[in-house]
This record gives C-alpha cells, structure tokens and sequence, in this order.
C-alpha cells in the first residue's frame, strides 16, 4: 500500500466516496419503481433511527482512531497505535451489540414515536420490522468503522476508499435484487421487500470489513505492525489508552449524533405538527424528503467534504502535534477553496436541472419538486460546516465545535414546531419550515466558527477571497451558458427517457464550460496546484490515447 499526500488523499477518497453516493443514489430508481413513495418513506424511517444508533456507535470512531494513529505514527510510537486498534476495538464491538439489543427491544416503542395516531400511511408493525432488521449492522459497522481510521492514519486511503465502495456495491446488490426477488418473483408486500433491502448495510459492510482485514494481513510490515515496545510505551497503560480514545472519539460522537438529530427531530415532529394543522396528505411526504428521498440526492454533493474529510483530518492531527499552524491555515483554505470550487457549480446545475432529477429519480409530482428546491441548498452549507467542525475537533476545540452544535440543536427543537404554526398563520407552505430552520442555523454555526478560527489562531480566509470571487462568477457564468442553452432546448421532463436527455446535454455542457473557464483563467491551478493538475491531464491524455489506439 502506498501512503497519499494530503491533496493526492483528498481526491483519491473524494472521487471514491462520489462513486459510493452516486452509487447510492442511482439505486433509487429501481427501487423507487418496486416499493413507491410509502415503501420509500419507510425505508427512510429506518434509516433515521439507524443513523442515530450508528452515530452512538461508529461516527466520528473511525476520525478519532485516524487522528490517534497519526499522532503515534508521528512520534513513531508503533506499538502504542496497534494497541490501540485493537483496545478500540473491543470497546466498539461491545457498544454495537449493546445498542442492537436496544433496538431490538423498544423498537415498537420507538415506531409509535414516529407514527403516532397517524392513519392510512406505514404501520407500527412496519416501521418496527424494519427497524430490528437494520439493527444487524450494528454488530459488524463498528469494527469495520475502527479498521478504516486505523489505515487511515497511516494515510493509506486508497484501501479505505475501496472498502467505501465495496460496502455501497453489496449495499446496493442487496436493496435492488433482494427487493425485487421478495416482491416481484416471491410476491411478498412491499413491507417485507423493504425489509430486506435494510439488511443491505449489514452485508455490505460484512464484505468491505473482510477486504480490510485481508489488505492489513497482507502488508503487515508495511504497517509496522510487529514493531518491537519500548520502554517510553511501557509506561502507558491500557486504562490510559481507553481514556484517551473515549476522550478523542466522544466528542466526535456527540457532534454526529447532534448533526443526525436535525433529520431526528423532524421526523418526530413535522408529521404531527402537520397532520394538527391540516396538511396530513403531505406529511410523511415532507418528512420522506427530508430524511430520505431529498437527502440521497444531496449526498452526491456533500460526498466532497466527506472524501477531503478523509485525508484531512490525520493531515491536520500530525501538522498539530508539530504546531504547524501555517500549514493547517493552507489546508483549511484548500479544503474550503475545493468544496466551494466543486460543490457550488454541482449545486447551481442540480437547482437548475431539479425537474428532470426528480423525474429520472422518482417521478413528476410537483409539490416533491418544491419542497427539494429548498432543500437541495442544504447539501453545500452542511459540507462546509462539516469540515470546520472536523477541524474545530482535531485541534482541540472540542468544547466550542461541540457548544456550537449543541447550541443550534436546541434552537432546532425549540423552533421547529413554533415555526411551522407562524407559517400556517401567514398561508406558507408548512413543508419549508423546517428547512429552512436549519439551513439557516447551519449557516450562522459556519460564521462563528471561522469567526473563531481568525480570532483566536490568526488563520486567514479573507486574503484569498480573490478565489471565492472567481469561483462564483464562473459560476454565475456556467448559469448563464446552461440558461442560453435552455433557449433550445427547453426543460420539461415529465417522464423519465426525458429528463434523461436532458440531464445528459445540460450536465455535459455546464461541466465542460465550467472546467474550461477555470482551467484558462487558471482558477483549477490555484486551487489544486499546477503540478497535480498536470498530472491529471496527463493521466487523462494518455488513457485518451491509449484508447483511440
């Protein structure tokens, strides 16, 4: 395995975590066809609760084990790190089946929380059978979450970046096959075909964690796996160890759970609330939006600060244990530069190409399409907040990355319900609410952070605004081109061969004008470093060239 520097790290996991989402998302359409918007809406529900449970157990475990290999990496404290993995270990695999057991229990309980009295729409038996079913892969994501952040502190992405992929494939085989033998071949309900589609995390993840284990096996020595203790590592106990991965992995715990909560509180309290003040026909509508149908097409755009997240956070944990601030400001910036740089065009081009998404995904239904228009902006502001908050975590700023997000999720809880009555009162739609509450509280967390981060270490973000300049401008002028186009060739999709068509020719034209205009005003070059780039277009010309051959 080879080691990736940071920018080579970013791009490798970034492009693999892109294929995962996107991978991700196509699997809607067969899906979406076998099951409908109910069957959709009660996958969505599964996975709500699951990502809570997985955020208790998992998230923010594999960022905490990267951060803490890098760190012994860095001092060359090898024993310490395997150590580690494999107390870490122990400790997760514990926590998955405690929290299977939960689920597996108060699953009814937590059904009634979600429905309520709700009629004509999932059941409680549903919505609990699904609920266990997805609890299985809480005995094996925790392991495989802790094997990722172990490679990933050696900074050998590209085998974690496969296990992604890998995990999303079989993910995917399973909700797709699986569904369409229960209901097509077997003819079970949609109920059970949803079933079986959950188990897709389990199996998916069962696979990517034996190709891990299988990549660490075969190049043991090339992770220094079998290095001989040392008297300074003798001195360190195991209790000390637990403590610090406690210590390292909570604070990253809480903060994904807090994130998860936003989904968490709406769907425990926009089908009420909406159903109460009359618009129970587009309320598990809303809530399915939100947490599952909106939030998959999103993904594709928030895979980016995932995939930089990735290579960034052991980057930043060994630049902090030298106190090289002047670095993490670089990468921070690059970080910033890169998400702007590819998440605002993607963002601009899905808004502008929002009917024939929806169409090609689902199916043409209006008020779906309204409601994903807010939604979508979501996806950018969420991923810069991501990074920062990451970042905020790895340089021990635990206390303000965790007061902050703790901060707007009370205003989300306290706001939620309140908001959604003054918007009855005034004749909005009751769906944009919630919504907008939250891109809202997202967008004020992102200005006190980097408010804080100019503050109290000097970083600057305000001496390349000369790039975030460019990159909006070429943006607004990719816009432009796609508008001119729409002249033509006008967007009106209601089936999906259609909006196919249409996807194919505005996506083509808006990415290459885009690209083109960044690479001859020299924009890409700035962001990405000529060196990286011209590696790329040489990589590209000659896999061209090989191909015409």
């Amino acid at each position: 395995m080879k080691k990736a520097n940071f920018m080579e790290g970013a791009f490798i996991a970034t492009v693999a975590i892109f294929l995962v989402k996107v991978l991700g998302v196509l699997y809607i359409i067969p899906f979406y066809s076998m099951v409908g918007i109910q069957g959709s809406i009660l996958y969505g529900y599964a996975y709500s609760i699951y990502v809570i449970f997985l955020s208790l157990s998992t998230r923010g475990i594999t960022l905490a084990i990267s951060r803490i290999i890098s760190e012994y990496n860095a001092l060359e404290q090898y024993h310490l790190k395997e150590k580690v993995y494999r107390l870490a270990s122990g400790l997760i695999i514990s926590l998955g089946l405690i929290l299977f057991l939960i689920l597996i229990i108060f699953a009814p309980q937590i059904a009634y929380l979600i429905l309520g009295d709700l009629e004509g729409g999932n059941t409680i038996a549903d919505v609990t059978l699904v609920v266990r079913l997805i609890a299985t892969a809480l005995l094996i994501v925790p392991l495989l979450a802790v094997t990722k952040g172990y490679l990933q502190g050696h900074q050998f992405i590209y085998p974690t970046s496969i296990a992604h992929l890998l995990e999303q494939f079989f993910r995917v085989l399973v909700i797709v096959v699986g569904g369409f033998i229960a209901i097509n071949i077997l003819g079970y309900s949609v109920e059970i075909g949803v079933g079986i589609a959950v188990i897709g995390a389990t199996v998916g993840a069962f696979i990517a964690y034996l190709y891990l284990y299988y990549k660490m096996q075969k190049n043991r020595n090339s992770l220094l796996r079998d290095k001989e203790i040392t008297r300074q590592e003798a001195g360190v106990s195991s209790k000390e160890l637990i403590k610090k991965i406690i210590l390292y992995a909570m604070p990253f715990i809480l903060i994904y759970i807090l994130k998860s909560g936003f989904n968490l509180i709406d769907t425990f309290t926009v089908v009420r609330t909406m159903v109460n003040l009359g618009s129970a026909e587009i309320a598990e509508l809303t809530v399915g939006i939100i947490t599952n149908l909106g939030s998959k097409l999103n993904m594709i755009i928030t895979s980016i600060a995932v995939g930089i997240t990735i290579s960034l956070v052991p980057n930043i944990a060994a630049s902090y244990a030298k106190g090289n601030f002047k670095d993490i400001n670089l990468k921070i910036n690059q970080t910033l530069q890169v998400i702007l740089f590819i998440g605002l065009p993607m963002t601009v081009g899905l808004y502008f190409l929002i009917q024939p998404t929806w169409v090609l995904f689902y199916s043409y239904d209006e008020v779906s399409i309204s409601i994903y228009q807010v939604y979508l902006f979501q996806a950018i502001i969420f991923a810069v907040f991501s990074v920062l908050i990451k970042t905020l975590q790895v340089m021990d700023n635990t206390k303000f990355a965790l007061g902050s997000l703790l901060i707007i999720f009370l205003l989300k809880i306290v706001l939620n319900v309140p908001l959604m009555h003054l918007f009855s009162i005034f004749n909005f739609p009751l769906y944009y609410a919630p919504i907008l509450l939250t891109l809202t509280l997202y967008l004020i967390a992102i200005i006190f952070m980097l408010i804080y981060f100019q503050k109290k270490y000097q970083f600057s973000f305000v001496s390349q605004y000369q790039r975030y300049i460019k990159i909006v401008i070429i943006t607004i002028m990719m816009l432009i081109i796609l508008r001119i186009g729409n002249l033509f060739i006008p967007i009106e999709a209601t089936t999906k061969g259609r909006a196919l068509l249409e996807i194919f020719v505005f996506t083509f034209v808006g990415s290459v004008s885009y690209f083109f205009i960044t690479y001859r005003s020299g924009l890409l070059q700035e962001i990405f470093g000529i060196h990286f780039v011209k590696k790329i277009i040489k990589k590209l010309r000659s896999e061209f060239v090989f191909s015409k051959k």
